[in-house]
């Protein structure tokens, strides 16, 4: 049912949000959300990230893929964004885990990041809620996280709990390729693909190597530096994807600096099997008058982005 909706998108349909609201509890990390409709209660299990990319190819399209800063504005506005982007088409939904030292992120993300962890915002609230809403969502999320979080619970315990959660990808951008065989290996075992990054300054034979023990598809980030909007895509990343598409046949996603139809519409016409777009993403919930105008704004955006797609 979700999956038929996804081109009409719920606020087409002139059905109000209806806001989760918390269960009291002494811990605070248990949520209870209302069902937007109680037709989409539930909705079919998700398949993995490959398995995304290869019925998209088959398909002819390339996979939209959203970034929203977990508890940004607050916990129960993310969960509901998860469904918004669910049902407005997304192919795969990136989850940034909020974290003090954002190194890659660019002003729009940190400052999300700096107002979620402020609000309280932690790995267990995050899990709790995405207990509740994965499986009410018909594509697969990938969590993006900091290294040290992950070492922080351990490489072996995050993995499970993410599989627990019904989390089917990982993305950590601060941990180089000679550092990830503790990371990988444990992800295989959980059923976790981790995604590893390959930018404009990674050495050929580097980029290989990456591409090689990549999971679920390759991450290429765009252009030099942190992430945020940009005016323009840079035309090195149509001879980048190039060179990528020579070494291996996995699915290769571009990221960073991405935020219009156009951007989308560029990336995709160059070769990309999937566009992310994240800081004007995380923008529209920040700068919101309310969680609910977010979410309006969220929707609408979602459909435009999407349609370039189409």
């Amino acid at each position: 049912m979700a999956a038929a909706l996804k081109a009409t998108c719920f606020l087409q349909l002139k059905t109000s949000y209806s806001l989760p609201e918390r269960r009291s509890s002494t811990t605070n990390t248990s949520f209870k959300f209302k069902p937007i409709m109680a037709s989409l209660a539930t909705a079919a299990p998700t398949v993995g990230l490959a398995e995304t990319f290869s019925r998209l190819k088959q398909q002819g399209k390339v996979a939209f893929i959203p970034y929203i800063t977990a508890g940004d504005p607050n916990l129960s506005t993310t969960a509901e964004a998860l469904k918004v982007l669910d049902l407005c088409g997304s192919d795969i939904i990136e989850l940034g885990m909020p974290y003090s030292d954002p190194l890659a992120d660019g002003p729009v993300i940190q400052a999300a990041a700096t107002r979620s962890l402020a609000r309280g915002t932690n790995f267990d609230k995050i899990i709790a809620m995405l207990k509740e809403v994965v499986p009410e969502l018909s594509c697969p999320v990938a969590l993006f996280s900091y290294y040290n979080p992950i070492l922080k619970r351990g490489v072996e315990n995050f993995m499970t709990i993410l599989n627990d959660t019904g989390v089917h990808g990982l993305v950590v951008p601060d941990v180089p390729l000679e550092e990830t065989e503790i990371l990988r290996k444990e992800a295989i075992k959980k059923n976790i693909e981790l995604v590893l990054l390959t930018t404009p300054t990674t050495p050929t034979a580097r980029m290989k190597a990456i591409v090689e023990v990549s999971e679920g598809f390759v991450y290429l980030v765009s252009s030099i530096g942190v992430t945020g909007a940009r005016a323009s895509v840079s035309g090195k990343v149509q001879s980048l994807l190039q060179e990528i598409k020579e070494a291996s046949n996995k699915p290769v996603a571009v990221g960073f600096g991405i935020s219009t139809p156009e951007h989308v519409k560029q990336v995709a016409g160059w070769g990309a099997d999937g566009v992310i777009v994240g800081s004007a993403m995380v923008k529209i919930l920040g700068d919101a008058k309310s969680p609910e105008e977010g979410l309006k704004e969220l929707e609408a955006f979602t459909r435009s982005l999407k349609s370039a797609l189409l």
